[in-house]
């Protein structure tokens, strides 16, 4: 049994001349959403498992927030570029095969559209649009990762911000 968990990042600043999209921040709502989440996460989780975030600001930021909850040191967050640049179903087993098949749990933090589409295409009956801060965790009945395939998985649970 596998569980792919996908953290969407927190609400973050505008865009602005002085800012590129990548560096954008977290807002102080954003922080205090994302320690709230962390903490619902916590209640589902004993562990988020192998932490992989975005390099963008704003989702490094959500993922330290997440891994402080559980006491993770922010040197276990593994940052890989694809998830901001390209992540798509295609591209996730590659993201995957970074991992050790003896890790069962695999926590992303990133960004729409692009985790709002992987989870509709991996689950069977589809998955709604993932909002700031939303966690949405898909287990799949399969000993690989590379075995992930499409429509295979199942949602367990998918926690969303309260408004």
């Amino acid at each position: 049994m596998k569980k792919l968990i996908l953290a969407r990042h927190g609400k973050a600043e505008d865009g602005s001349h002085e800012i590129s999209d990548f560096e954008r921040s977290l807002t102080l709502k954003g922080k205090i959403v994302a320690a709230q989440m962390a903490g619902k996460f916590k209640e589902k989780e004993k562990s988020p498992g192998v932490m992989i975030s975005s390099p963008a600001f704003r989702a490094i930021e959500t993922a330290l927030i997440f891994a402080g909850e559980f006491e993770i040191s922010s040197d276990e967050v593994k940052l890989n570029s694809n998830i901001y640049f390209n992540l798509s179903f295609q591209s996730l087993p590659a993201l995957l095969s970074l991992v050790k098949e003896e890790e069962d749990k695999v926590t992303l933090f990133g960004h729409n559209p692009s985790f709002t589409e992987i989870a509709d295409t991996l689950c069977k009956d589809g998955c709604d649009i993932i909002p700031k801060t939303g966690i949405v965790c898909i287990t799949f009945n399969i000993m690989t990762w590379s075995d992930l395939r499409r429509n295979s998985g199942k949602i367990e649970y998918f926690l969303k911000p309260e408004k």
